[in-house]
This record gives structure tokens, C-alpha cells and sequence, in this order.
């Protein structure tokens, strides 16, 4: 069944995958993230989770990595800053279901003479489980980093490394600091790198987790892939609906301020917005009837007052005046034309101020319609059911964090 399960979740992230048609433009500006997500899926395909180190110089990642491997494998020193680029080795553990385990070795993050740091987290942050090496108690930096990774969403295991530096007293006061400064409600291990302590824990662990984990990381890099591509396109299309809604507003200005019919007005008006709402509709990506069109219009006017009182209520009264100066003109020796020109000249603001509102309104509603076109491949793992929420609850808080700072709304005309 858990074989199934990898599987399953291979298939599906990779049918979305080769749903998706990028331009030339999004395939360049989104390298590093496709890049990341079909390696990440390669690995999924192969059941290889990767379990990255972290942590500040010095406090002994690489030694941790020998004792799991029984070899001295990843290069150690007195000096701090021994590793200054991310390493890799593979792991073998008895029982496991999973076919390989990638260990990542990485720089010290406070270390100044790194190569390339932000290609270094990305790849830790990327892994599927992260072991945060730390070599007493947690200070304002490390904590930070912490922070970081569990605002996106990782699967975070504290080790306390070089424990013979401290008494058995000293011991348990460190611990008792680090669990106080961590967050409450997510219960993060810590475990001493003691004899085969760390390594029991870790078998114990992966056999029981690596699958599930290896699964939700892949669909989280999906899904960050996604919203990426999502902001990119949303960028690009806003540029072109505000010229839209722009070239719009100047046509039913026009109409309005020169026409003196009360109902040709309110039909050329209608006609103009509903025309509007369709191109919108184009530049977003849902293909919309003529009947779905004219409900988008009718739900927006009702629900903004203003909007349709100035469609209807406004442009007609100002009509009614207009008609009144035109028929009345041949009795003043054309005195009453006076106001004509100004009384055009607000219709035409008010059509424009009314028309980039209601374009403003239709590109939202019409997002809205359209994300239910689109599948997202977050909803994969919201629709997982897990007997064990409490090694979950980091994908929760990506999640929150997702809705949070994804408000697409602002990227909208």
C-alpha cells in the first residue's frame, strides 16, 4: 500500500507537470524552480528521500554525517568553516522502505567565505527532512534560522552536538532552554548525538515517516512551482488588462458624452461593459458565454451601489437634462447649448471612473472563476488523510503562511 502511495503521488504531480505549457520567458525566469521541482520529482519517482544538515560553523555537521555513515566520509577540522559547499553521500539503513537516503553536508550559515549561501539554503530548505545541528543552546541566529524553516513548511529534528562539554546538569538545563525557546505547539525533537542514540531515532523515524515525507515535500515544491508561475502570469496580464480597461473607458466616454439618447445610451453602455468583461475574460484565461458575461455584470452592479447607480441612475438624469438643452435651444437663440459641454464632459468622467471600477471588479470575479479551472497541487495534500497529525503539523503552518502571503488580489488591475 505505501508503495502505491509514492506512486500514486509520482503520477499525479507528474500528469500536472506536463499540463502546464510555459513560455519561452517563464521557462528562463523560473530555471532554479523547475529545476528544483523535476529533481525533486526524479527522486519521488526513485524513493530517495534527502535528509539536509544545518547550522552555524563549528558545531560539528560533518561529524555528526561520519557517525550515521560509520566513516569519515565529509572532511572535518579544528578550524571552523572546514565545509564550504554542500556535499552528498548516500546512506544505507536496515529495513527501510525506501529504496536510498541522501545525506547533504552543508557551510556553516555564519560562515563569511561561503560559495553561493543562497544556493545552499535552498537546497537544505528543499530537502525532505532537516537535522539543525547545534552545539549548546540556541542563540538569536540560530533560532532565527529555525524560524525560517518552519515558516516554510519543513520537518525540523534538533541535534545537540559535542555534549562531553558539558556536566549532566548542564546538559539537562540546555535542553530544558531549547524546548522553551521552540515553538510550543509543534513539539520538535531534540536528541543528544550520543553512541547510537541519533541513529536509532533517525531509522526509527524514516521507516515510519520517509515515505509520507518524501511525498509532502515533493507536492510542496510543486506547489510553490506553481504559485510562482501563477504571480508570474498574473504580473504580466495585469499590464494588459489595465490597457483594457483603459481603452474601454475612453470608448464609452466618448459614446456617452456625445450621445443624447436616454436608451441607446443605457444599451451602448451595456454593451460596452459587457464587451469589457469578455476581453477581461480572455486575458484571464476563462472562456466565458455571452449569458455567463452578462451575469458577471448584473452580479457587480447589484452589489456595488455606486457602480449602478451611476450606470443607470446618474446617466439618465444627465441625459434627460441634455435632451431638455437640445429641445429647448431653437427658443433661446441657442443660449441653453451653454451648459451642453460641460454636462458631457462629467458624463465622460463619471463613465470613466465607473468603467475602470467595474473592470477592476470583473478582473477580481474572473479570477476568482478561473482558479477553479486551474489544479493546484496544494489540494493533494489537503485532501491526504494522516493517522499521525502530530508529524504533520508543519505543513499546516506552510499552509497559513501560503494563504498569507499569496493574496493574488494585489497583483490584480
Amino acid at each position: 500500500m505505501k508503495q502505491l502511495k509514492i506512486k500514486e503521488n509520482y503520477l499525479l504531480l507528474k500528469n500536472w507537470w506536463e499540463t502546464i505549457d510555459l513560455t519561452n520567458y517563464e521557462k528562463s525566469f523560473l530555471n532554479k524552480e523547475i529545476i528544483y521541482f523535476n529533481q525533486q520529482l526524479l527522486r519521488l519517482k526513485e524513493k530517495k528521500i534527502r535528509i539536509g544538515t544545518y547550522g552555524k560553523s563549528g558545531v560539528g555537521k560533518s561529524s555528526v554525517l561520519n557517525s550515521l555513515l560509520k566513516k569519515d566520509i565529509f572532511k572535518t577540522d579544528i578550524i571552523n568553516g572546514t565545509t564550504r559547499e554542500i556535499q552528498t553521500e548516500n546512506w544505507t539503513l536496515k529495513d527501510q522502505t525506501l529504496n536510498s537516503l541522501e545525506l547533504l553536508d552543508s557551510p556553516g550559515f555564519d560562515f563569511c567565505n561561503i560559495k553561493y549561501p543562497d544556493k545552499v539554503y535552498s537546497f537544505i530548505n528543499n530537502s525532505d527532512l532537516i537535522l539543525f545541528i547545534v552545539s549548546g543552546d540556541l542563540n538569536r541566529n540560530e533560532l532565527s534560522e529555525i524560524r525560517s524553516f518552519i515558516k516554510a513548511g519543513k520537518k525540523i529534528i534538533v541535534i545537540l552536538n559535542k555534549i562531553d562539554l558539558f556536566n549532566k546538569n548542564e546538559l539537562k538545563e540546555i535542553i530544558e532552554n531549547i524546548k522553551f525557546k521552540l515553538p510550543k505547539d509543534l513539539n520538535i525533537p531534540i536528541i543528544i548525538n550520543h553512541e547510537n542514540n541519533l541513529k536509532n531515532y533517525l531509522t526509527k523515524i524514516i521507516n515510519q515517516y520517509g515515505e509520507i515525507l518524501l511525498i509532502l515535500n515533493s507536492i510542496q515544491l510543486a506547489d510553490k512551482l506553481f504559485l510562482s508561475i501563477k504571480e508570474q502570469r498574473l504580473k504580466r496580464r495585469k499590464k494588459l488588462a489595465q490597457s483594457t480597461i483603459g481603452k474601454f473607458s475612453t470608448i464609452k466616454a466618448s459614446a456617452v458624452a456625445l450621445n443624447p439618447f436616454i436608451l441607446f445610451d443605457i444599451a451602448g453602455s451595456f454593451a460596452i461593459d459587457t464587451a469589457l468583461i469578455s476581453e477581461l475574460s480572455k486575458i484571464y484565461g476563462l472562456k466565458l458565454k455571452g449569458e455567463s458575461t452578462r451575469k458577471i455584470f448584473k452580479n457587480i452592479s447589484i452589489n456595488n451601489l455606486f457602480l449602478g447607480f451611476t450606470q443607470v441612475g446618474v446617466n439618465t438624469s444627465f441625459n434627460l437634462i441634455k435632451k431638455v438643452i437640445l429641445l429647448t435651444a431653437p427658443f433661446t437663440n441657442g443660449l441653453s447649448l451653454l451648459p451642453y459641454g460641460p454636462i458631457a464632459i462629467i458624463q465622460a468622467a463619471i463613465a470613466v471612473h465607473s468603467t475602470k471600477i467595474l473592470g477592476k471588479l470583473a478582473a477580481k470575479e474572473i479570477f476568482m472563476r478561473s482558479k477553479a479551472s486551474f489544479i493546484e497541487p496544494a489540494i493533494m495534500i489537503q485532501n491526504m488523510n494522516f493517522n499521525d497529525p502530530e508529524i504533520f503539523k508543519h505543513i499546516n503552518i506552510y499552509f497559513s503562511k501560503r494563504n498569507l502571503n499569496n493574496n493574488f488580489f494585489s497583483i490584480l488591475p
